[in-house]
Parts: structure tokens; sequence; C-alpha cells
């Protein structure tokens, strides 16, 4: 128990520690960066720090429904998708420092909110515990597609990277489906909507 302990700690150490390392090649490794107005700058920055913010609740979240999964297939699927959501905040974090923006300060706050939320999932049972990542994911996918609606046409690197996760994401909501998620109320569905909008608008600017 205090290894496992021990290992959960260090997990939250790493996420926040803003040095994530991607075992794939970066989607935007080859495409050269464009030349943007100061106004364009601003407006990529806050998106991906959005982004970045979105991939450490991730983290979080993922870490606690492992935690509490009782299907040890499950705790292997969380695990899995936990490590390429890693590849994420490595490629966001890498486009932040090369825009010259920061990680949003509020990212402690939402990751040990998200931590939270994967544990009580987990406890509700693997079926909804699954349904949540799904949901989580589907939803991720489409704020995904409206950043990509907002970003510069020539930004070609930033581009490259949602595109990236987008398709990352749409896997993990099918795997969910594929291990047997069951299908979250409405309600529920729109709480974690609402939930979401505090998150982008706050960490857009902070």
């Amino acid at each position: 128990m205090l290894d496992k302990i021990i290992l959960e700690l260090d997990k939250i150490i790493n996420n926040l520690s803003n040095h994530p390392v991607s075992t794939r090649p970066h989607p935007d490794e080859k495409i050269e960066d464009a030349i943007l107005s100061q106004h364009e700058k601003r407006q990529i920055i806050g998106l991906m720090r959005v982004n970045h913010c979105g991939e450490i609740c991730a983290q979080a979240l993922y870490q606690g429904q492992a935690i509490t999964a009782k299907d040890k297939s499950n705790q292997i699927a969380f695990h899995q998708a936990a490590e390429e959501e890693i590849e994420h905040l490595a490629w966001t974090s890498k486009r932040l420092e090369q825009l010259g923006g920061k990680p949003s300060k509020l990212n402690p706050l939402f990751y040990f909110s998200s931590l939270g939320i994967g544990v009580l999932a987990g406890l509700i049972g693997d079926k909804w515990n699954l349904a949540f990542l799904k949901e989580t994911e589907l939803q991720v996918e489409q704020h995904l597609a409206q950043h990509l609606e907002k970003l510069p046409d020539h930004d070609k690197k930033s581009i490259a990277i949602i595109k990236q996760m987008k398709i990352d994401e749409n896997k993990h909501a099918q795997m969910a489906e594929k291990n047997g998620a069951a299908e979250l109320p409405q309600a529920i569905k729109k709480m974690m909507q609402f939930s979401s909008k505090i998150m982008t608008r706050t960490t857009y600017h902070i």
C-alpha cells in the first residue's frame, strides 16, 4: 500500500512539473513556424494554454479512475490512455514555450479537482467509470474541433498538434465504448460541459 501511495504521489509531481516527454515524434516537428502577429500569438497561446490544462486534467482524471477501477483490464486501459495523454501534454507544453507563453497558474487546482472526480467515478462502478471516460473524450474532441476553426490557417504547427490530439481522443472514446461503457444521463453530460466551460474560460487568460 505504501509503495502504491508513493507511486501515485510521484505521478502527481511529474504531471505538474511541466517536463513531459513524448515517445512519439511531435506532430509539428518538421513544420516551420509561420510569421505570426502579436494578436495571433496571444490567441494561439490562450488556446494552447487551455489544451495544456485539459491534458493536465486528463492525467489526473485517468489516475483517479485507475486507482478505483475494479477490473484489472480497465485499470490497464486507464493507464494506457494516461500514457498517451502525456504525449499531448508534451506537445502543448513545447508549443507554448515556442510561442513565449506559459502554462496556466490554475493547473494544480484543476488537477486535484479532476483527480477527485476520477476516484469518485471509479467507486461508482466500472461501466460508469468507462462512461465518464468516453464522454470526456467526446467533449474534448468537440472542443479541439472548435480550436481548429479558431486557429489562423497559416499556423500549421498548432494545427498539426490539435489534429493528432483529436484523432487520439476519438480512439480513447472508442476504447471505452469497446470495454463496456454505459451511457451517461444527459444531466451529467450537461454538468461536464458546464465544468469544461469554467476551465476553458479561466485558463485562456490565467
